[in-house]
């Protein structure tokens, strides 16, 4: 800030308290039942000049005693530091070193033992949870079983892995997925015919007719199957999702599907292993991993 802008402040709330106090004690009588109106007056009733009861004036005057007092002890004046020299991150840090003696020793605790066994204790379980619903449950939901464009956590398919370690690495370094556009390339035909194939493979398209289905697979083993598998079936190396099991993170209808194929998709898992820390990490993927590993 500014001298100008901090100079600007102080002068302004000090011109308000002022006026205030001012208008306060200005407009302050002293005599009550004089018999004095302040002249107005509505269907023959006048309002009578009388003083404030004294219980709320004196309410008036601590508030503002109060408010300059605080104005003095911390910072609300411009840049002026307040003489107690309290700050918001001084205040921050010394809760979080206090959360910390609290909780680092249980953190610790369950850090050193390996995943699979962390996930079997309920206490650990119940802070993973917690951190998860912080941190997680925004884009996967409340109950872990995700939403449009992000994966169900409950249901054992994973695009990376379901191993401990596979999801610890998800939850640590995060995910960047790339699902190029094949519109381009294939053409409006291709991408139908792809559509239909790619739909066969999991059992729910119904319209496709065999030749259809060949130029589908045709066009899929040539462009797909390097990263699909030539059955569908995945890869969880490359984040490649299985064709085949009817688990569809951006929706199963046609439409859906093509629209996919066309245009592409680009999904993020953002890495947590920096914001969160190891220890919660460690508990949070442990709560991730106890929800199909029951």
């Amino acid at each position: 800030m500014t001298s100008f802008w901090s100079w600007w402040i102080i002068l302004l709330t000090t011109a308000c308290i002022a006026l205030v106090t001012w208008v306060l004690f200005a407009n302050r009588t002293s005599t009550l039942g004089s018999g004095k109106t302040t002249g107005h007056s509505y269907d023959g009733i006048e309002e009578y000049d009388n003083p404030l009861p004294g219980w709320w004036f004196q309410m008036f005057v601590a508030t503002l005693l109060f408010g300059a007092g605080y104005l003095i002890y911390y910072p609300g004046m411009g840049s002026f530091p307040g003489i107690g020299g309290w700050t918001q991150v001084g205040q921050y840090e010394e809760e979080m070193q206090e959360a910390e003696q609290l909780y680092g020793p249980i953190y610790a605790k369950f850090s050193a033992m390996p995943i699979e066994e962390v996930a079997k204790d309920e206490q650990a379980v119940q802070m993973g949870q917690r951190i998860f619903a912080n941190n997680c449950a925004l884009c996967h939901g409340s109950d872990a079983r995700g939403a449009f464009g992000f994966p169900n956590l409950t249901d054992g398919t994973w695009l990376y892995g379901g191993t401990a370690a596979a999801i610890k690495a998800s939850v640590a370094n995060g995910r960047k997925g790339q699902m190029p556009a094949w519109g381009a390339v294939i053409g409006d035909k291709g991408v139908t015919d792809v559509t239909a194939y790619v739909r066969a493979l999991s059992g729910i398209e119904q319209t496709a007719d065999a030749t259809q289905l060949a130029s589908g697979k045709k066009i899929f083993d040539a462009t797909c199957a390097a990263c699909h598998g030539a059955n569908g079936e995945g890869n969880q190396a490359l984040g490649a999702p299985n064709l085949a099991d009817n688990n569809w993170l951006y929706g199963s209808s046609a439409a859906r599907v093509a629209y996919t194929i066309r245009n592409g998709r680009n999904g993020v898992m953002p890495a947590w292993n920096d914001i969160l820390g190891e220890d919660k990490v460690h508990l949070v993927t442990a709560y991730v991993y106890s929800l199909s590993n029951k």
